[in-house]
């Protein structure tokens, strides 16, 4: 029984490729016609597959549905959140989630430092858009109109020395962080407040979320916050994999 659903599930990959007759299924599967032909019936009966007039097989309509029924019902935040702990643990310091929805970014899970000194930030309020590094992974991964349209309607306050000033530099920094794949807050909200963050992406590459963690000077500089890029993002790039459904057993 596992070959056969394995053989069936052989089939799904081949016609993303493009639609195929029974000879060119079966002689990918390396089985005779009838055999790929009464796959095919079975999966053409539950939606999975479809055939054109052409006698051709294509990918059917209800493979669609499911898949985008299964990202929709995707929670990024249960997905995330003991890979946020495990994080947190590690390092000691706050880790944020973030999404961006109806042109804000929004916190949706933290883990508190294990250090006295705490940040504000709470689950559900927004973040200071133009500074944050949650909200620069976010507002990167848009497209070039977007961005611009974004940074255009903005406010920039001066929040320290170091926010940024207007929507030319915010730009120019969006553009950075699309390139480079992670972005910093070093001291732009607050003075004494470092956040570096990576991206969690979908299956289809685009952003969903970004995480971040972040840290007073007085428990760690920035250049020692700087340290732990690495592992953030390994971090997001694992709860990508998991999110995405991409992961792979490891083999013994």
């Amino acid at each position: 029984m596992s070959q056969t659903v394995d053989r069936a599930l052989s089939i799904l990959p081949l016609l993303a490729q493009g639609p195929a007759d029974l000879g060119q299924v079966a002689e990918r599967l390396g089985v005779h016609k009838s055999t790929a032909l009464r796959l095919l019936r079975t999966l053409h009966e539950h939606g999975l597959v479809y055939r054109q007039q052409d006698q051709r097989y294509r990918l059917g309509a209800r493979l669609f549905a499911l898949a985008q029924e299964a990202v929709e019902n995707l929670d990024v935040r249960e997905i995330a959140h003991p890979h946020l702990v495990g994080l947190n643990d590690r390092c000691g310091h706050t880790v944020h989630l973030a999404v961006y929805e109806e042109q804000e970014v929004l916190y949706i899970d933290k883990v508190e430092s294990r250090y006295p000194v705490r940040m504000y930030s709470r689950i559900g309020k927004p973040v200071a858009i133009t500074v944050a590094a949650v909200a620069k992974l976010l507002l990167a991964d848009l497209t070039e109109p977007e961005r611009r349209a974004i940074a255009e309607k903005l406010d920039y306050p001066v929040y320290t020395s170091r926010s940024t000033p207007n929507a030319a530099a915010f730009l120019k920094e969006l553009a950075v962080v699309r390139e480079q794949g992670w972005a910093t807050d070093l001291g732009g909200h607050e003075e004494s407040i470092n956040c570096i963050g990576a991206p969690i992406r979908g299956a289809d590459g685009r952003v969903v979320a970004a995480m971040s963690v972040s840290a007073p000077n007085v428990v760690v500089t920035a250049e020692e916050l700087l340290t732990l890029l690495p592992l953030v993002r390994r971090t997001a790039e694992t709860i990508s994999r998991e999110y995405s459904g991409t992961n792979r057993p490891r083999k013994a």
